[in-house]
């Protein structure tokens, strides 16, 4: 029997995801097929994610369009205290769905993160997020957000999710949600682990091991490629 997956891992069980995520897999589903699954699945992942990683809080009145007055409610973090970070290139997938379910646009941070081919080490090649903070000559800086939610379609050995919660756990949040599409066990550990009291990880399915390229098996095969349409480049 397989030991119990870490307390801040989440799979949905969802039963159009699975079937959703079932088409994903298919080797004939065209480009944009697979552009619109993983914007689908991103959708439900992170609409669990947030549901968990979020509370709500009253935000002043307003009035509704026959007269009434009610009390708004917002998140809590803030949506001005949230940032999104999208792991280029394949993480650009799932930003727009992430980004349409909080109730207001909140900053997007990229990070460009590659696995060495022999090592499949992660290599950070590019890095926006605002080092600086808010100063009395610079009030406008942008210092860390309180909750940074990383979007990557794919957990493969973990390397790069862990690279990118060490690289946000330096630059000063509080918390992290990470939401993919798909994970192996051992990546999904793997990531949990790096941050135990401070990341939860939520994620599509979860299949059993990689082969000796470090792809999912049977997994997506390179989602990157499929999104783009950039395969055998």
């Amino acid at each position: 029997m397989s030991t119990p997956l870490p307390k801040n891992a989440h799979i949905s069980q969802h039963p159009c995801l699975q079937a959703k995520l079932s088409q994903l897999r298919s080797a004939s589903t065209t480009t944009q097929q697979v552009q619109t699954l993983v914007h689908e699945i991103a959708l439900m992942v992170g609409y669990e994610a947030l549901a968990g990683g979020l509370s709500v809080r009253e935000d002043g009145e307003d009035t509704s369009p026959l007269g009434y007055t009610y009390t708004r409610h917002t998140t809590t973090p803030s949506p001005q205290k949230i940032s999104l970070v999208p792991i280029l290139r394949s993480g650009l997938s799932m930003t727009p769905a992430l980004s349409s379910l909080l109730p207001s646009p909140v900053p997007i941070h990229h990070l460009g993160l590659y696995r060495e081919k022999s090592t499949l080490q992660p290599v950070e090649y590019y890095n926006n997020l605002p080092y600086h903070s808010p100063t009395a000559s610079n009030p406008s800086a942008a210092g860390p957000a309180e909750l940074a939610i990383i979007v990557d379609p794919v957990i493969a050995t973990g390397s790069t999710m862990c690279a990118a919660i060490e690289t946000l756990r330096d630059w000063g949040v509080k918390r992290i949600i990470a939401v993919a599409v798909l994970a192996t066990r051992a990546g999904l550990e793997k990531a949990c682990a790096e941050w135990k009291e401070g990341v939860e990880v939520w994620v599509g399915g979860c299949d059993e091991s990689v082969d000796e390229k470090g792809m999912i098996k049977p997994g997506l095969g390179d989602i990157g490629d499929r999104l783009f349409l950039t395969i055998g480049k």
